[in-house]
């Protein structure tokens, strides 16, 4: 069994950054991608980034290109979402993900983390 934890979030004014972290660990027998979703109350779950893990190519959100950057450390089967000129719409919770098969990138990873809350504020 495959887990993920995450680490970072929190809260920060609008228009500063924050970083979040996701490591792997358990029983990994491929890792297509990770990346990240989130959540907010009365919203559609949203997409917001993921990386390749193998060729390092990135996919994300429109509303989140040009801010947020993501990277990943495959030693350390890591994750980190760099989440930069932070807006009051990127409050949610974020979530880690995992994709083990053929996909890169969507809605539906094949293994969560347990969520890490970002509120930004004015």
């Amino acid at each position: 069994q495959v887990q993920l934890v995450q680490s970072g979030g929190g809260s920060a004014q609008a228009g500063t950054s924050l970083k979040l972290s996701c490591t792997a660990s358990g029983r990994i027998s491929r890792i297509g991608a990770m990346g990240w979703l989130r959540e907010t109350p009365g919203k559609d779950r949203e997409f917001v980034a993921s990386i390749d893990w193998n060729g390092g190519r990135t996919f994300g959100a429109d509303s989140v290109r040009g801010r947020f950057r993501i990277s990943k450390d495959n030693a350390r089967n890591t994750v980190v979402l760099h989440a930069n000129n932070l807006k009051l719409d990127d409050t949610a919770m974020y979530y880690c993900g995992l994709w083990d098969g053929n996909s890169t990138s969507g809605l539906r990873p094949d293994v969560w983390g347990q969520g890490t809350q970002v509120t930004v504020f004015s």
